[in-house]
């Protein structure tokens, strides 16, 4: 995954600048396709062998710590004395406010509060004279192209600040920010980084991946190399078909995916290219609990993915969901309001969770049996067979009236109808 031309970039942005001791803060391995392991390895391999001493802290945001194993699998042969562990409940230093009447603004009205603003303790640390933020720049239904900031006020950030962005994100509709890179969400971290961020030795590495390899590198400090690396990634990796698609199923690897709160990408990523009436199948071997946090779990459980306007009707009633907004958002995006049916296929939460929560369920061995033999996007059944007639999936026009519409990974890249 890394080029030639990727590696001696990357060797001479660690020798800009000496430095004592350097904070990388990449991905977590829920990003395992962003080429952020591999480069954090690389990164770590030239500062420690000029004398840097580096730690590293994955941008977990509300997921759960890395094993030893997934950082093994993901960074490679680090000392696990490398690696911190960010805790966005506790962990976290307010840095500054961001006045009520420009979240009331960005809101459009929907907050009307302070709202302050919290990173890593790590990340204020004093002691590091280089943070290098390491994330791919991919659609994302929150904020609307991933990364840049995002890495470091979400995924190295403090519960106040991820309950409200996240509720912001899915209040203002998840259809007018997939793959956008103007959106409230992104405006208040453009704040964040323009009043509160700035101070810090904070250095951008963005990748776009198309085709599990690296397509593009940018590296930078400012918002324009965020602007660039995000116009590549629309172009590599969102999808178009020309016709809603009917059926799709996707399949969710065992490695990356074990919750519905991750999972769930099968539903944000495909939702601009489901048909009225439609149906997806979202085979999950692995995927054993809701939520990655046991908080957020129990209100997943609870409240079940009831549909856009019954949570924000019961975020004004109920003061657990109130408090806990990041779920509110998950369960918004994660409800298609009747539009399409979600199935999932889901062995280790079993029928009986799955149904409560608000979706279908399917037997594993059901869905498997449909999943075999599909390839990647179009899948036309003829006489038994399946035929695929998709060119590629970077972008180009594709044909929408198929049996089955295959995707084998939905965090790679968002799939949009062209006539929706």
């Amino acid at each position: 995954m890394l080029t030639p031309d990727i590696v001696s970039r990357v060797i001479a942005h660690c020798n800009v600048c000496p430095s004592r001791k350097t904070l990388l803060v990449p991905p977590d391995i829920t990003r395992a396709h962003s080429g952020g392991g591999a480069l954090t390895a690389l990164y770590y391999q030239t500062l420690t062998a000029s004398g840097t001493h580096v730690d590293i802290l994955p941008a977990l945001g509300t997921h759960k710590p890395m094993t030893r194993a997934e950082q093994l699998a993901f960074f490679g042969d680090i000392p696990h004395s490398c690696f911190l562990i960010h805790n966005w409940r506790s962990g976290v230093t307010t840095i500054g406010e961001i006045p009520c009447h420009f979240v009331h603004k960005i809101s459009m009205g929907m907050f009307d509060h302070v709202l302050p603003v919290q990173v890593s303790n790590y990340i204020t640390d004093p002691s590091y004279d280089r943070i290098i933020s390491i994330g791919q720049v991919v659609p994302h239904e929150v904020v609307g192209m991933a990364n840049y900031t995002k890495n470091i006020v979400i995924g190295c950030g403090g519960s106040q600040f991820i309950n409200a962005s996240h509720a912001l994100g899915a209040f203002f509709g998840i259809e007018q920010t997939l793959g956008q890179t103007n959106t409230p969400v992104r405006a208040l971290f453009d704040y964040v980084q323009e009043n509160f961020l700035h101070n810090l030795p904070l250095e951008y590495v963005l990748t776009v991946v198309s085709n599990n390899e690296i397509a593009g590198l940018y590296i930078g400090n400012t918002r324009d190399i965020y602007e660039r690396a995000a116009i590549h990634s629309q172009q590599l990796n969102i999808t178009y078909v020309d016709t809603p698609i009917q059926n799709c199923v996707v399949y969710l690897d065992e490695s990356e995916f074990h919750s519905t709160w991750l999972g769930n990408k099968a539903v944000y990523r495909t939702r601009l290219a489901m048909a009225n009436g439609g149906n997806l199948l979202v085979v999950a071997p692995a995927v054993r609990t809701f939520g990655e946090d046991a908080a957020n779990d129990v209100l997943i459980r609870k409240y079940g993915y009831a549909g856009r306007e019954k949570i924000i009707k019961l975020c004004k009633t109920q003061q657990d969901l109130a408090a806990n907004l990041s779920a509110a958002a998950h369960l918004i995006h994660g409800s298609t309001d009747g539009r399409f049916t979600v199935t999932y296929a889901a062995p280790l939460l079993g029928r009986v969770a799955v149904e409560a929560v608000g979706y279908r369920y399917m037997e594993y061995d059901k869905a498997t049996a449909i999943l075999h033999g599909l390839i990647p996007g179009i899948n036309v059944q003829t006489n038994k067979d399946i035929t695929k007639t998709q060119k590629n999936a970077n972008g180009n026009s594709i044909r929408g009236n198929n049996d089955y519409y295959y995707i084998p990974n939905p965090a790679i890249g968002l799939w949009k109808a062209r006539n929706l």
